[in-house]
Order: structure tokens, then sequence, then C-alpha cells
């Protein structure tokens, strides 16, 4: 009966994302291929019901209610007997759950049971296919996926518009994408601007404004703009192509309940068949019961022992947890992981580009004597935007944003590790640390008045400035405009939205502490790790360095996940008991490395998948006792007596389908809602405060 479940998990490449089928509608034999088993098994009933009918209504004579239960048995076995004559020829044949029901039909038809035997070949078969339907809904929920992406790409040639199949658009093309078009291609926006819906990919809950310079993903939903888009990746690499197959994948890789119960199987079959001999052999011998009720007893058995809902209860549960984890969001990377991340005790968690967004922004712009903020933040953005530093790239942002007009400023010179000289409205502008009025930077003047400045001349309230805003963890740079001394500008890497209420909520699952691991300097870590609310600090780290930790952690509290971006935390990911990785949207490394990609760039996905995991592991140990339960109550009551084998064909095949109905409300799975936050929670903006 298992596989049942192996025919809705086909290979990485039978759901790569392909044009959808257009034209006529499928012929009927397409129709009867893929609902044969189904109506195989309805034909069985059919006839079932038809002999029944026959022999205890209209007193049918034995030839003919007998044929027809012949013909119901040839409906019911024949999946059966074409499997196992299959696995026969391939050397692969194993004592499994389909040869306990064909031996328990067998015996019945030889005590003369006909119809408990057909019926018992009826539920069997009817089970089978309607499991394949069931678990059709996870595999649904992936084919899903394939389905994103347009069948075609309307590409920019000689200024023409031209619609090719999208695996025909190689990198470096430009695919214009209409307003409410989906996205074809991954690529990066060259002309235009709209909010593009990445739902779809990341699970992103609000549309994410795009510009020239941004990245788009295949399958996301255009807004209301038209975008001109330069392919980075082709068909086949795309991040939607490589999230199914990683699904896949997925799907067919096993959890420790999974291989556990694959186990109990290989030893518990064989052992039933051999109680089953003894059942039908011993008692005779002693006189307890005639040779015709051992033998019934021993087929009642037979039914009754099949572990069929332990064998399917957790790999239904993995397939659904997995498809709904991916319809989310969430990468899942097997069933294992599946598990394993709901029984995490401890967290490491890496500050850049997990806890914080990866980019530094301007937060405190601190004016001197009688200049003024917009003037501080004027000159320097001045400057700064001739330069390529990330700092000078947040000084520009910021300036933008504030609407500011930029004078023209004079050439740059960079001043190695110290900062950078120009000039601003025929004044010298110098702008970097304190270092840039110290030892030969000071020497090295401009024809501006400054050569000859020392570090004893910088002011008190400036140094004063820098150490206060230095020791609260800000990246600091000063601005100085001909002998002026404008101010000082404070620049850190903010925390993600909501990172306060997503650390308190883990806290609350039970999960602590939560270590951050950060190779910045103590004072910048320190001053995250207050804004997020994380338990403890590491800092100062290389990549190596943060392995102790982890194992460290998973010492003393067993289960520990660690948090990165999936590149230079690769060592830390793979020392942890299960390995998440932020950005799995644009990073092909975080989905190569981890157990699970959190593909929003969002740690509040984390949350969703915890407790998924936590809710499938409910489910699995629940099947497992479900099927344990009745396996153990038929035992006890085929051999006893108090069922026959029509009784314990209902219980078998409905707890069967308890089971994988059971693990199907992962499909339902909805979660926690996000809590509300503000952006940069725990930051302040402006001056810093006295």
């Amino acid at each position: 009966m298992a596989e049942a479940l192996t025919q809705v998990v086909a290979s990485p490449k039978s759901l790569a994302p392909r044009a959808r089928p257009r034209g006529p509608r499928p012929a009927p034999h397409d129709y009867y291929r893929r609902n044969r088993q189904l109506l195989w098994s309805l034909a069985c009933g059919s006839s079932v019901a038809v002999a029944f009918a026959g022999h205890r209504a209209f007193a049918w004579p034995a030839w003919g209610w007998v044929a027809l239960y012949l013909v119901a048995y040839a409906f019911g076995s024949f999946e059966l007997l074409r499997k196992m004559i299959g696995a026969i020829r391939l050397g692969r044949f194993v004592f499994d759950i389909d040869l306990l029901m064909i031996l328990a039909a067998v015996g019945a038809a030889v005590l003369g049971k006909w119809a408990e035997g057909a019926l018992l070949l009826f539920m069997f078969s009817l089970a089978n296919a309607l499991e394949t339907f069931a678990l059709g809904r996870a595999r649904r929920a992936i084919r899903a996926l394939a389905d994103l992406t347009p069948a075609v790409a309307r590409v920019v040639r000689d200024g023409r518009e031209t619609e090719v199949p999208v695996e025909q658009v190689p990198v470096g093309e430009v695919v214009l994408v209409r307003p409410a078009e989906r996205v074809p291609v991954d690529g990066a926006v060259r002309s235009g601007r709209s909010a593009v819906d990445q739902a779809p990919i990341t699970g992103e809950s609000v549309p994410i404004d795009k510009a020239p310079g941004d990245d788009v993903f295949a399958g996301t939903i255009n807004g209301e703009g038209a975008l001109e888009v330069v392919t980075t990746r082709a068909a086949g690499d795309r991040t939607l192509d490589r999230v199914i197959q990683l699904v896949e994948e997925a799907q067919s890789q096993k959890s420790p309940t999974q291989h556990f119960t694959e186990r109990f199987e290989t030893f518990f079959v064989p052992a039933v068949l051999i109680t089953d001999v003894l059942v039908i052999v011993v008692p005779p011998l002693l006189g307890i019961w005639d040779w015709p009720t051992a033998f019934y007893r021993g087929m009642a058995l037979l039914t009754g022992a099949s572990p069929c809902a332990l064998a399917l209860g957790t790999p239904a549960a993995v397939l659904a947890g997995v498809a709904q984890a991916a319809r989310n969001g969430i990468l899942v990377k097997g069933g294992m992981h599946l598990e394993n991340l709901g029984t995490i005790r401890a967290m490491a968690i890496d500050k850049t580009g997990t806890l914080t967004t990866g980019r530094p922004e301007v937060t405190d712009v601190v004016p001197a004597g009688d200049a003024s903020a917009e003037e501080l933040l004027r000159v320097a953005a001045a400057v700064e935007r001739k330069s390529q530093h990330p700092l000078a790239r947040a000084v520009v942002r910021r300036a933008e944003a504030a609407g500011l007009a930029l004078p023209d400023a004079g050439d740059l010179h960079s001043v190695t590790a110290r900062g950078v000289r120009s000039s601003v409205d025929g004044a010298a502008v110098e702008i970097g640390s304190l270092r840039m009025w110290a030892g030969d930077a000071a020497s090295n003047g401009d024809g501006g008045g400054n050569g000859q400045l020392t570090a004893s001349a910088i002011p008190d309230a400036i140094r004063q400035m820098v150490e206060r805003l230095t020791a609260a963890g800000r990246s600091v740079v000063v601005v100085r405009h001909g002998g002026r001394w404008l101010g000082v500008l404070g620049l850190a890497d903010l925390p993600r939205p909501r990172m306060k209420g997503v650390i308190e909520r883990l806290r609350g699952l039970g999960i602590r502490p939560i270590v951050m691991l950060t190779g910045a300097h103590r004072a910048v870590a320190e001053a995250v790790a207050k804004a997020v609310g994380v338990d403890a600090v590491r800092a100062d780290l290389l990549p190596a360095d943060k392995v102790p930790v982890v194992r460290h952690l998973q010492a003393a509290h067993d289960r520990v996940a660690m948090v990165g971006d999936g590149i230079n935390d690769a060592p830390a990911l793979a020392a942890a008991t299960v390995g998440v990785a932020m950005g799995g949207a644009g990073t092909a490394a975080a989905l190569e490395t981890a157990d699970v990609a959190l593909m929003g760039d969002d740690l509040s996905k984390l949350l969703f998948g915890v407790e998924l995991s936590r809710k499938a592991n409910r489910i699995i140990r629940q099947n497992v006792c479900i099927a344990l339960v009745v396996i153990v109550m038929l035992i006890i009551s085929t051999t006893t007596g108090l069922l026959g084998i029509g009784w314990a064909v209902l219980f078998h095949e409905g707890s069967t389908l308890v089971v994988i109905f059971n693990a199907l409300r992962l499909l339902g799975f909805k979660g926690f809602s996000p809590s509300p936050g503000t952006p940069g929670e725990g930051w302040g903006g402006g001056a810093l405060p006295p």
C-alpha cells in the first residue's frame, strides 16, 4: 500500500515549470490512465455488490455469484499482482503489506468466504485509490508552483516586441512585463517602476516597490507599472525552478519517524506471517480449534495485522508539511529537518543580514556649533554621492529622503582608511573618522588651509559626539567644511522590522537562549542585541569561530538552530541541528547550504516553520498511535474470534484513511499572525539625545 504514496512523488524534472497545455480536452484513454486505479476498484465493488445481492436476495445458483466474486477478485487484485510481478522480475520482491492482503483474500476463497475475500480486495484497492487522490492534494500544492510562470515572454529585440517561449530566453535578454502580468524570468529592472507581488515566491504579504537595479523573480505578479527586465537567470536556473526542485527532493527524504516505521515494517511483516502459520497450525494440533476455524482466524489476522496506517501516516504528514511550508515561503529540505525544526531548544543567530537589513543607514545627524542638521547633511551628501562606499550611499539616501537639493562638489580624493576630501561652494570639505586629522593625513593639505591642522585642534564637542555615538554602536563620520566643523553623522546596520517582537515570540515558543553571533565589534553588537532583545552576544567572531559556540549550545541544550545568510555562516549552519538560511529568494548558496531557507528575508517566517513542525510532529505521533492501537486491537480480536475478516477489513482500511486525512490537515495550517511593529524597532533617528 505504500506504493500509493510513491505514486505522488515524482522526479524533480517532472515538476519543472512548463507551458500550460492548450488545445483539445484530454482523450478518453487519458482519463482512464489517470483514474485507472479508482475505476478498477469501483468495478470490483460493483461486482461484489451484485454477487452479494444475487446470492443472498435472489438465490442465484452458486456458479453465478461465484463467477462474479471471481470477477471482483480480478479487478481488486490486478494492481497488487501487477506490482508484485514487476518486483519479482526486478529481483526486488519483499514481504510487504500487499502480500498480506493477497494471502488473506486467497485464504478466504479457500474457506468459501468469497464475500469477505472480495470485500477485502475492494476495500484495500479503494483505500489505495483514495490515498492517491488525497495525497495528490499535496502534490497539486507543489505543482501549483510550477504553473506560476507564463509559457511565453515578451522580449525586446531591435526595438520590437516579440513573444518567445520562456525556455528560449537567454541571460541578458530584455523582457517587457506589462501591468498585472506575471514576471516570466529572473532578472534586474532596467527601466520602469512598479509594485510587484512577491507572495508566490517569498510569501511577503504586501507588494514590494521595484525600481531600476532591483531584482525581480519569475512567477511574481507585476503591479500597475510596466517594467523592462534584463534576464539574469535562464529557465531551469531561476529561483522558482530551484525552489520546485528542492521541494521535490525534500519530499523524497525521510524523517526519523518514517525510517523507524519502515524498519518496523521490515521486521513486522515476516513476524506476522510466522505468527499466522502458528495460529493456523498450533491450536488444531493442541485440540483448541478445528482446522477451518484456525485457518479462518489466521486469514483474519493477516488482514488486521497489516501495518498500512503505520506505513503511510508519517510520509503523508511529511509530504503535506513540506508542501504547506513551501506555499508560505519556507523551503524545508526533507522530512528529517521538518521534524527537527519543531524540537529546537536554543538558537544562534547571525547579525548582519539576518537580525539586521545588511545595509547601513544614517541613524543620527548631530550638527555642531551654528551649523544646522540640513547643512550638515547637504554638504556631506554632495561629496559622498561621488563615492560607491556603502556608508557614502547611506548618506546620499538620507539626503534624498529629506528632499535636499545638493550642490556640486569638486573632485573626490580618498585618504585610505580615514575618509575623503573634496570641495563645495569653493571651500574644502573633509569627511571621515577622527584619524582624518591626525598623523600623515593632517600633513596632506588640499590647498584649503587645512594642511597645518593637528589632532589637538579637534573641538572637544566633536570628540564627545564621536565617543557617544561610538559607544552606542554607530559607525561615525565627522564633517568639516572650510574652517567650520559642521558636525557628526552616525550610521548603523538597522535591525529588520518587528525583529524584537519576533525574538519575543521565539522565546515564547520555549526557544532560549537566543544568542547573536557576529564578527562586528562588541559595541556595535551590544547595540543591536539591546534593540532586538536577544539573550546573549558573541562578538568579534570569524566564521570558523561560530562553530564552537553552536556546539557549546548543543552540549547544553541538545537541539540548536543556527540562522544565517547561508554563505559565510556555512560552517555554523552545518554544525547546528537545523541550519536556517535567510535570503533564499536571491541567494543560490542559501538554498544549497542550509536545511531550511526563508524565502522572504523575514525571520518571522521561522515562527510559522516552528509551529508547522510542531503541528506535524503532533500529527505524526497521533498517526503512529492510531495505527498501533488499531493493529493491536485487530490482532487480539481476530485471533480470539471476536471479529471476522469483514470487520477487520473495515477497521483496517478505515484507520488507514483516518491517518491520511489527519496528515492532510497540515495543508490548511495557518500558524500565527505577526504582531504589528515599526521598522528599525529600538533605534531612534535624528540627533542623539544627551
